[in-house]
């Protein structure tokens, strides 16, 4: 398998190597391509490979790097996620049906990393619509995770994750509304940062044949990955602000600058546990053993607080939302399907598949009174963010599980402490900081005991995302970060 002195490299010692003129961008997209040639057959993470392009823009790279040009991105290779729209390349989310779909303008955070100079090697694979934990589709295959080939690297983000975990570049983009970012971080061993919502604008970033209009989806983002801390900060510097023709009239990026610069004094409240739903023990040690860490270097550490909102009441009410949004731009048969389905519901059961169902058939009343309780679960967290700097919680209740592909998510189980647990469950910890649009930032902390990587995401409070993005520096800093998989090293 091709490996070079560049293949784990971060970006910043990319950058800071080709400002030296110690390698020239294109050598660094030749090796780079090369790694993928060598490697993706066992992982199938690169579904779009645009290498003479990348080769292209590698070599308009080198020549501002010769005028004297530098920057954190500049002759960078990365990758982005299969769903946005990188110009000439198919943009499906998994449909076979899309697969001749090509758009003619990239998407505006694709523009914005290309103009500062990154150099795009291809496009990585996804869930049909982006919605499974697992990536996988008709149209281009089954990914596999670095660390077992026999388990998922999550979804819909998982070819981002699984190409960053084996060494295809130090960077992509990937987008999250129900853990998306945060889910193949953590089952790969890597960084991911959900912004909070509609900071990253999303134009370009659509199902194939639905108007791409500007302007943020509800609960939806999209936002960076990387393999460190401070590639993933770098990253998201470069993608953040508001979209030139809708708000960008108007406004500007300020964000507030961290409030930690170190981890003693740090107030973190650290959770392993949800009222409607268990967590397997080594994800809960995981977060134990941080949250010990954290206390030896002088964080205030808390393990319960009466400030945390009501989880289960917000649990119920995200299950609502989300399928409100995605039954907007559900196709008519799926929506008459689930319409249905919410009519028949038994008004006294109170399971989370029937909350979600509850959001397809949703009333305007019913809508708007939701609206007034997500109002009120913003106001709770940020009365929780007085007291505390950030809260650490898992991001999903299990490490990356074997591949199940059957057809009705709804029958799927995952074992969670040798236990079967409802599959659609996962949803409990990403909509924590998804509701409330709140930043949360994925980071990998440990391993289980087969080997696999364990991650937790540290949620902010709103518009602080250098918040959780610094946290995630320091502790990179004090206790390690991405380790490559065995058979990747």
């Amino acid at each position: 398998m091709h490996r070079s002195p560049w293949t784990y490299a971060s970006a910043a010692d990319l950058a800071a190597a080709l400002g030296a003129r110690r390698v020239s961008a294109v050598e660094l997209a030749r090796d780079a391509i090369a790694r993928i040639e060598a490697a993706d057959s066992a992982l199938n993470a690169m579904c779009v490979r645009s290498f003479d392009a990348a080769l292209a823009a590698a070599a308009e790279a080198d020549q501002r790097l010769a005028q004297g040009e530098r920057g954190p991105l500049l002759g960078v290779p990365m990758t982005i996620k299969e769903s946005y729209n990188l110009a000439g390349t198919p943009t499906t989310w998994g449909f076979p049906q899309a697969r001749e779909y090509r758009p003619s303008e990239d998407a505006l955070i694709v523009a914005r990393v290309k103009a500062a100079g990154a150099v795009v090697l291809g496009k990585t694979n996804v869930p049909v619509a982006l919605g499974d934990w697992q990536s996988y589709n008709d149209l281009y295959g089954v990914t596999n995770n670095p660390y077992d080939p026999a388990r998922t690297p999550g979804g819909s983000s998982g070819g981002s994750a699984a190409a960053l975990a084996a060494g295809f570049g130090p960077l992509s983009l990937g987008s999250d509304i129900g853990g998306s970012l945060r889910a193949p971080a953590h089952f790969c061993g890597v960084f991911a940062h959900k912004p909070t919502h509609g900071l990253v604008p999303s134009r370009g970033h659509a199902p194939p044949f639905v108007p791409d209009l500007p302007g943020s989806v509800d609960l939806a983002v999209v936002g960076p990955m990387a393999r460190t801390a401070d590639d993933l900060a770098t990253l998201f510097d470069a993608i953040a602000g508001p979209d030139e023709l809708e708000d960008g009239v108007g406004y500007r990026l300020a964000l507030p600058p961290p409030r930690v610069t170190s981890l003693a004094g740090a107030r973190v409240l650290a959770l392993t546990q949800h009222p409607l739903g268990p967590t397997d023990a080594p994800i809960a040690a995981a977060i134990e053993d941080l949250a010990a860490g954290l206390e030896k270097a002088g964080a205030r550490v808390s393990r319960d607080s009466a400030r945390v909102p009501d989880l289960e009441a917000a649990a119920r009410l995200y299950m609502r939302a989300l399928l409100a949004t995605l039954a907007a731009r559900m196709p008519d048969e799926p929506f008459a399907q689930a319409a249905a389905a919410a009519q028949s519901l038994d008004p006294a059961d109170a399971s989370l598949a029937a909350e979600r169902l509850r959001g397809v058939n949703q009333t305007f009343r019913a809508w708007t009174a939701d609206g007034d309780r997500r109002a009120g679960l913003r106001a709770a967290w940020r009365a929780f963010f007085r007291d505390f700097d950030a809260l650490i919680c898992p991001v999903m209740p299990t490490a990356a599980f074997p591949h199940d592909h059957g057809p009705d998510q709804e029958r799927r189980r995952l074992i969670v402490n040798g236990e079967p647990s409802p599959y659609v469950d996962q949803l409990l910890w990403p909509g924590v900081a998804t509701l409330p649009g709140l930043p949360a930032t994925a980071i990998p902390v440990g391993r289980t005991p087969d080997g696999l990587p364990i991650g937790v995401q540290i949620v902010g409070p709103r518009l602080e995302d250098r918040t959780t993005l610094e946290l995630a520096r320091l502790i990179e800093r004090a206790f390690g970060g991405f380790v490559p998989p065995p058979a990747f090293a």
